[in-house]
């Protein structure tokens, strides 16, 4: 099955909005298209409604391109109820897709939100 696109939110030096987010599918997983910017320009934010601490995994790329995917998966552990976690500065080099995306996998039964937020250079 196909996964769920997340939608990509850009930040400018005027101010953004915070955008809703992409509600959260286990099922499927989710893909984020980059838009042919790097990884590096990315921030990616999981918010976690379920009573348990779940997981979100970003997915080590294809090599090539990402030449540092032996590296293996990134877990990101979100707390119980109303966990907010976010990351930044990965690397394009482990985590971009031969197709241009970045693939985030979750747990089941996570719940909640998963943000992409592009930061200009």
């Amino acid at each position: 099955m196909a996964r769920t696109a997340v939608t990509v939110e850009v930040l400018s030096r005027t101010g953004a909005a915070t955008g809703a987010g992409t509600d959260a599918d286990p099922t499927n997983d989710h893909v984020v298209d980059l838009g042919g910017y790097p990884v590096e320009e990315f921030i990616f934010r999981f918010t976690n409604t379920n009573g348990s601490d779940r997981v979100a995994t970003i997915v080590a790329g294809d090599n090539p391109p990402a030449m540092s995917a032996g590296q293996g998966n990134l877990d990101i552990t979100v707390p119980a109820t109303s966990g907010d976690m976010t990351v930044a500065g990965l690397e394009s080099a482990r985590f971009i897709q031969n197709d241009g995306t970045v693939n985030i996998d979750l747990a089941a039964s996570f719940a909640g939100k998963v943000y992409a937020i592009r930061v200009p250079r």
